[in-house]
């Protein structure tokens, strides 16, 4: 009797994949019970919404674990679209068993990814194995990555871009550039801002399902109020459709992340920046490193940026200890130009020779 409750505990302590080694078939989580025979995709992607995945992580999700889904083993057909498709949540499982060699040879085919990418992919696969009830493999582990700072533009980068921006054929250049700038919203936050989330009497605005479905309240200075104010006429001009979006594109359709990069490709070309260097990010890491430099704390700054973890603000840190050392070393070679220069004029006083003839009490000397 004892020895039958003991092999009844040890069975249940074994995880799921541990059993299905043994097993032939597998054992969903009660949670999936009742749509195992319903297409996986479907399912999985209402999950992601359910857990406020953004858009951005849906997509990226779905897109990295396609590789891994249609991994196949030796003996396998390739899949087809309509077979990738009509998948149930139960041959998923089944087809993801993670000891069955499919997770190796997946990963294999990723080694010539950037470590940041590698773990991207990871994480995709992590939840997805997590949902089905299996156990992530204890081999596969995260790549190491190196300690990245944010890319931040000096001054006078920024002030070429403010310039380009102004001057830019495209009226919208100019109002995306400088709200980015000034208040550190996200692109797609940027994009996704409406007319009523804007307070002008406040000198504000509410962003409303930021990363990770938070809301959070960001203000304005002056100058971004005055590019407001220049812009609303243009987008009363261009508005269709009763459409509600603060930022609209040429088409009267609101402004895409998409289209927001290309207008940093083109501002960044007309300020004589390298492509790439000008993107919607670097202008929130300007923000950043801007508050910092000026006294903000940490605290602050994690709020106006909707940072959930202050960890995340940290690196800014990194970034005002490089921009310390530059400003002392800029400084020193400052300081040391100017004694070289005293050094050299009193060298040349003492070289002086008074040849100017002055008057005494017996005349001309």
């Amino acid at each position: 009797m004892n020895t039958r409750r003991g092999e009844e505990r040890n069975r249940k302590a074994m995880r799921p994949s541990q059993l299905r080694l043994n097993d032939t078939s597998v054992v969903l989580p009660p949670r999936l019970i009742h749509m195992q025979n319903l297409p996986w995709l479907a399912c999985y992607m209402q999950t992601l919404k359910a857990e406020n995945k953004s858009l951005n992580t849906q997509k990226s999700y779905a897109s990295g674990l396609r590789a891994l889904i249609e991994t196949t083993l030796s003996g396998e057909n390739v899949l087809s679209e309509s077979d990738y498709q009509a998948m149930t949540v139960y041959e998923l499982a089944e087809r993801m068993e993670p000891l069955n060699g499919r997770m190796d040879r997946w990963t294999h085919g990723l080694s010539e990814l950037r470590p940041t990418t590698y773990n991207a992919r990871l994480a995709a696969a992590r939840h997805l194995l997590k949902w089905l009830g299996h156990r992530w493999p204890d081999h596969l582990v995260r790549a190491r990555t190196g300690k990245r700072l944010p890319r931040t533009l000096n001054r006078r980068e920024m002030s070429m871009v403010l310039d380009a921006s102004a001057k830019s054929e495209n009226p919208v250049a100019s109002i995306v550039v400088t709200m980015m700038l000034d208040t550190g919203l996200r692109v797609s936050e940027v994009c996704n801002l409406d007319q009523n989330d804007i307070d002008l009497e406040d000198g504000s605005a509410r962003v409303y399902g930021g990363k990770g479905d938070k809301d959070r309240l960001v203000l304005f200075t002056r100058r971004t109020l005055e590019r407001i104010h220049a812009w609303i006429p243009i987008r009363d001009a261009r508005v269709r459709d009763d459409d509600f979006a603060f930022l609209l594109n040429s088409a009267g359709r609101r402004l895409q992340p998409r289209g927001v990069q290309r207008l940093m490709d083109s501002l960044a070309g007309d300020a004589g920046l390298p492509k790439g260097k000008l993107t919607p990010h670097v202008l929130r890491h300007n923000f950043a490193t801007g508050l910092l430099e000026r006294g903000a704390d940490l605290v602050t700054i994690q709020r106006l940026l909707g940072h959930s973890s202050i960890a995340t603000t940290r690196v800014y840190l990194e970034i005002s200890d490089q921009t310390l050392r530059e400003v002392y070393h800029r400084a020193q070679a400052t300081r040391e130009t100017i004694e070289a220069a005293a050094a050299a004029r009193t060298a040349d006083e003492d070289e002086l020779v008074e040849t100017t003839p002055s008057t005494s009490s017996i005349g001309i000397d």
